[in-house]
């Protein structure tokens, strides 16, 4: 059986060679299921992934420059949470805010009377718990008292002072001191931070609950 190719010219063969070959190219350049397709597909995806993670690396490289100044910035704000957990604890500390009270008045050579708790005030995000204090001394002596409270670590707010003089009618309660000159009530507030076991806030217009003074007559 004769075969056309090998009957036409060199020139001829070699043209119906380079026109196959073309077509072929062209099949695997533009048909979407041909392996060329796929591999430029895979090669653009992988271009893109590389383009992301270079500017994820950017972003990070940023960072670790300033890891330095986010470590300080860091513990600096742990030192200052530390702190404000001693200025205003997250318990009631009730104690260890009479053994303050009680050290400022030894230190100032103070007589505390009485000692009462009132009623916590619950707020949105801390508690008041204020008692009500009497003391006695010196007039000097006072004023050394209350500048020692403020500079006490706990937050600690006066109010309500009455100040009178032995002579007013008040000093046949308690023994006095030779010295003392005054005669003073106030009410010493101190705060803590909402825990679970400071009970629910109170309700909008409603009082909270009073609990049961607790009240010392007898010289601290």
């Amino acid at each position: 059986m004769a075969n056309p190719f090998r009957d036409m010219s060199l020139f001829m063969q070699i043209l119906i060679a380079v026109t196959v070959a073309f077509v072929l190219i062209l099949l695997g350049e533009f048909m979407p299921v041909s392996p060329v397709q796929q591999a430029r597909a895979n090669l653009d995806q992988a271009r893109q992934e590389r383009g992301n993670l270079n500017r994820e690396v950017t972003a990070l490289q940023v960072y670790r420059g300033r890891y330095g100044e986010l470590k300080q910035q860091m513990d600096a704000l742990q030192k200052q949470l530390e702190t404000l957990k001693t200025i205003v604890p997250e318990e009631k500390e009730a104690d260890e805010f009479i053994r303050l009270l009680q050290g400022a008045a030894s230190a100032s050579s103070v007589q505390i009377r009485r000692l009462t708790a009132q009623a916590i005030t619950p707020h949105e995000y801390h508690y008041d718990m204020p008692f009500e204090v009497q003391v006695d001394g010196p007039y000097f002596n006072i004023l050394d008292f209350f500048g020692r409270l403020g500079r006490l670590s706990r937050i600690i707010n006066v109010g309500d002072l009455t100040f009178t003089s032995p002579s007013g009618g008040k000093s046949s309660t308690y023994p006095l001191r030779p010295g003392t000159t005054v005669l003073g009530t106030f009410t010493a507030t101190t705060f803590f931070t909402k825990t679970a076991e400071a009970g629910p806030a109170a309700q909008p217009g409603k009082a909270p609950a009073k609990p049961a003074s607790t009240t010392s007559n007898r010289p601290l």
